[in-house]
């Protein structure tokens, strides 16, 4: 769910920086992978912030790399609480990718925001020891539109309640641990 990214820099960039107030740069990345660099903002409780990590975290009790965390238990699972109460993120981005079985073969779609501008999803970043970071989106169960595509979709979070997302306390958060319904286009590719 959620494992592929697209970032298209013109207008993203442009649109983060202006309406968020902060100079934000990432490199369009049409099919933005795990393991790659995610430009993310965070909060320091004074202003945002970009904060670029790797995408995925690799805890020693997991065998494979965890790159989303269910929103819904993110409070309570011992991986996740710690970095949902102190180190709350948003990844801008232009859309992400979902595949779906058709006809013995696996079709590709897009999801964007239908009027074009940009989509905020929720993350959690960890400190690394060298001074990196690296990060976790959130899901949550999708929106009508989303549900015939899959049975989770990234957590995204409106701009205008980007305050409440990084100053509220996480058992405040409820109210923002589903999707708004943001109408979206999809895309086969």
């Amino acid at each position: 769910m959620c494992g592929r990214l697209n970032v298209i820099s013109d207008p993203l960039c442009d649109w983060v920086s202006g309406q968020l107030g902060i100079k934000f740069h990432s490199e369009t990345n049409r099919d933005l992978r795990p393991t790659q660099r995610v430009a993310t903002l965070a909060s320091d409780g004074m202003a945002l912030n970009q904060v670029d990590a790797s995408w995925g975290i690799k805890p020693d009790w997991a065998k494979r790399l965890l790159i989303n965390a269910q929103a819904e238990t993110v409070r309570e699972k011992p991986t996740f609480a710690q970095a949902f109460a102190h180190h709350r993120v948003v990844v801008p981005c232009s859309g992400w990718y979902e595949w779906q079985q058709a006809n013995g073969a696996k079709q590709k779609y897009l999801f964007q925001r239908r009027d074009g501008q940009p989509l905020l999803m929720a993350g959690l970043v960890y400190p690394q020891l060298d001074g990196d970071h690296a990060l976790v989106t959130l899901t949550t169960k999708p929106i009508a539109s989303c549900s015939p595509y899959h049975h989770r979709m990234p957590l995204l979070v409106e701009p205008q309640a980007l305050d409440f997302w990084f100053g509220a306390a996480p058992h405040e958060l409820d109210a923002l641990l589903s999707s708004p319904d943001i109408p979206l286009s999809i895309t086969s590719c």
